[in-house]
């Protein structure tokens, strides 16, 4: 079967598959995919050979769960470009991450690698309910970082307006909004609550504004947030799904019929769930770490990248791609606290759930003698009008409710508009301030 370039705002011949058809096409595709990475990348072929495993052991695809896995600190081994699978001459683009815990982890891609790319951001836009002719307002940080320039030429290919304002400058973003009239909104949901904070500012309203579509990703959100971002902004919000190391956005995406769960583009990254500690491969439907496998990927291609983050697979709604449900959290950035897994998506839900507070907020580890102390600090909301806010008791409740729901006794301080600093890409939500011993 071949799965040509779809007319715009159309459905790909792909996503009307059916599952057969998208599983052969998934088994060629992974055997190209790991005779590349083998023939071409020596770290991952010595790899290869210290578990003594070939290409050749490949004969269906649940074979791929004999490879080895690939992640991050291979990246950094082979720091810059030892992990590329081309010569660097046919390299066209170059992104890193910022290497601020050591060596950045280095993308590259090649010309078919970044027309695939603007291809699936088409894709993502167009599942969320982006059409030609739409106006896209890029507020994703351009550079290094792979969003911004990632939705620009998707946006481009789906045959949108682009503006590339990229993050920062949010008085001019509130300006821009205005004057400029997009439709979407391409944008980390911490950054745009920040727009939303700053149209407040200056006596306007957000729901007046022409935005109708948001596109969100780079960082976890909940529900709650969803629905604070729709009531404040009275857009759809679509939640997406990437990573610089596999391609960036462009992963998987809600779509804007049947939102609360991601469609991976499984034509061009095939997934797995394992149980983080042991690596086994879990069932469909189980929870445990999303393992990615690149299908298509020239310069750099990624066999079994452990992403860190945990969900789990589902069966596909309309297409004959599976599903993940909402990232929930990330292995390596849970909190173990007094013996408890905490992950701020769930203070998250129960900050927002409350009215008397902002979605402001920043969780701190402390140590006092030989225990360990948690912070949760979150700026009070200011709505005009309202009834004075008691700290006091806003601060005991959500103490009270973290204890009743996750079962950790935090120490909660509420502050004032403003006093946390706004993340113009991903939100740091986790400062750790004990002691390193």
């Amino acid at each position: 079967m071949t799965f040509g370039v779809p007319g715009m705002g159309e459905l790909e011949p792909i996503e009307r598959a059916s599952r057969d058809e998208l599983a052969s096409l998934q088994f060629d595709r992974l055997r190209w995919s790991v005779r590349h990475a083998y023939d071409n990348v020596a770290h991952y072929r010595a790899k290869c050979e210290t578990i003594g495993v070939v290409p050749d052991d490949l004969l269906d695809l649940s074979d791929l769960a004999r490879l080895p896995f690939t992640v991050k600190d291979d990246l950094r081994q082979t720091y810059p470009f030892g992990m590329f699978a081309v010569p660097r001459r046919q390299v066209v683009r170059i992104h890193a991450s910022s290497g601020t815990t050591g060596k950045p982890t280095v993308v590259g891609y090649t010309q078919g690698d970044v027309d695939t790319w603007a291809g699936l951001i088409a894709r993502t836009l167009r599942a969320g309910g982006a059409k030609p002719g739409d106006i896209l307002h890029n507020a994703y940080g351009y550079g290094l970082f792979t969003g911004g320039l990632g939705y620009h030429y998707g946006a481009e290919k789906l045959g949108c307006t682009v503006i590339p304002l990229s993050g920062g400058q949010t008085e001019r973003q509130v300006k821009l909004i205005r004057d400029f009239e997009p439709d979407i909104i391409a944008v980390t949901p911490s950054y745009l609550l920040a727009i939303g904070d700053e149209f407040r500012r200056q006596g306007l309203d957000p729901r007046s504004c022409s935005l109708r579509i948001g596109m969100f990703g780079a960082e976890p959100w909940s529900e709650a947030m969803r629905r604070e971002i729709e009531e404040t902004f009275d857009m759809q919000a679509i939640d997406t799904y990437g990573l610089s190391e596999i391609i960036g956005p462009g992963v998987a995406a809600e779509c804007v019929e049947a939102k609360g769960t991601l469609t991976i583009w499984e034509d061009h990254f095939y997934p797995e769930i394992i149980e983080p500690e042991t690596g086994r491969v879990l069932p469909d439907g189980e929870y445990g770490e999303l393992v990615l496998t690149s299908l298509t990927k020239q310069a750099l291609p990624m066999i079994r990248y452990r992403t860190r983050d945990l969900t789990r697979l589902l069966p596909g709604s309309g297409r004959p791609m599976r599903r993940i449900e909402r990232i929930s959290g990330r292995s390596d950035d849970m909190l173990i606290f007094h013996g408890v897994n905490v992950f701020p998506s769930q203070i998250e839900e129960l900050i927002v759930a409350d009215r008397r507070l902002a979605p402001h907020y920043v969780l701190e580890l402390h140590r006092k003698g030989h225990l360990d102390t948690l912070d949760v600090v979150v700026e009070r909301r200011v709505e005009a009008g309202g009834p004075p806010v008691s700290d006091e008791v806003a601060a005991a409740d959500l103490a009270h409710h973290v204890k009743a729901m996750i079962g950790v006794t935090v120490h909660v301080r509420v502050v004032d508009e403003g006093s946390i600093e706004r993340s113009l890409g991903k939100a740091k939500r986790v400062l750790d301030f004990r002691p390193k011993d």
